[in-house]
């Protein structure tokens, strides 16, 4: 009984060390003991200690002035590992690059993960005033056009257990009415591309498009976004094309053959 319950400790300990790292953020680079401490519902000793050892092994440091802890170069490496092997981040970039000098506006391969896209790899705007974007971030499903892309080729029991949730208005233009997603869906089957103009931040827009892999099954969305300023409606079309052309061009470098 003893050993069961110091193995249970030590996986909550493993646990609560990763709540700590999957804490920062872009938007919070830095964290002080007690913004964790309340943020997790530990205690501020439990903190400390955690982000001591996590110190040590160099996952975050600790600036002597502030007193606030920031992501360390251990997480650098690790990302550098992942991301250098990942194949289809590898086949992408020099197509997003591609469609960024086409367009002049920022490019992105997502993934779906859970009930959120992670970007996976970007190549930045030729502008001055950009979106904020980066690998790594974090974007809602239903509201992104990469989101949706990659909704619309989930399982049908997948899509139909998203649904039932009760999904998040970020603006007016948001769609929360099951139905109304359901149809968008079943177009972006029929497409192999989706716009969405204000739908997660009111003033940006997106366009995407599925890739696929030597399966046949989609493994990511390639999208474009800008600032509704700057992309005007009698440019979309031109992007569709350009949009779904990329994807298609991932999708061979994956070895993906449609006949």
């Amino acid at each position: 009984m003893a050993r069961q319950e110091r193995e249970t400790q030590y996986l909550s300990t493993v646990k609560n060390a990763l709540r700590i790292l999957n804490s920062f953020s872009m938007e919070q680079p830095e964290l002080r003991v007690s913004d964790l401490a309340a943020s997790l519902g530990l205690n501020k000793s439990a903190v400390s200690r955690l982000l001591s050892t996590l110190a040590s092994e160099g996952y975050v440091v600790k600036d002597p002035e502030t007193q606030k802890y920031r992501l360390g170069l251990r997480i650098l490496t690790l990302n550098s590992i992942v991301t250098s092997n990942l194949e289809i981040n590898r086949e992408a970039r020099p197509v997003l690059r591609k469609l960024v000098q086409e367009i002049g506006e920022a490019a992105h391969i997502a993934v779906l993960e859970g009930n959120e896209v992670v970007y996976l790899e970007q190549v930045e705007s030729q502008h001055h005033v950009r979106i904020l974007s980066y690998v790594g971030r974090r974007n809602p499903v239903h509201c992104t056009s990469s989101g949706k892309v990659m909704l619309a080729f989930q399982h049908p029991d997948f899509i139909e257990n998203f649904l039932k949730q009760k999904l998040e208005r970020y603006t007016s233009a948001t769609v929360t009415d099951p139905e109304v997603l359901r149809r968008q869906l079943a177009e972006i089957r029929a497409t192999d591309y989706c716009s969405s103009v204000g739908e997660y931040l009111p003033d940006v827009v997106s366009f995407a498009s599925p890739v696929r892999n030597y399966t046949k099954k989609v493994v990511a969305a390639v999208s474009v976004i800008g600032p509704r300023h700057r992309i005007k409606p009698q440019q979309y079309p031109v992007i569709k094309n350009k949009v779904i052309k990329a994807a298609r061009e991932i999708s061979r470098n994956l070895g993906y053959y449609h006949a």
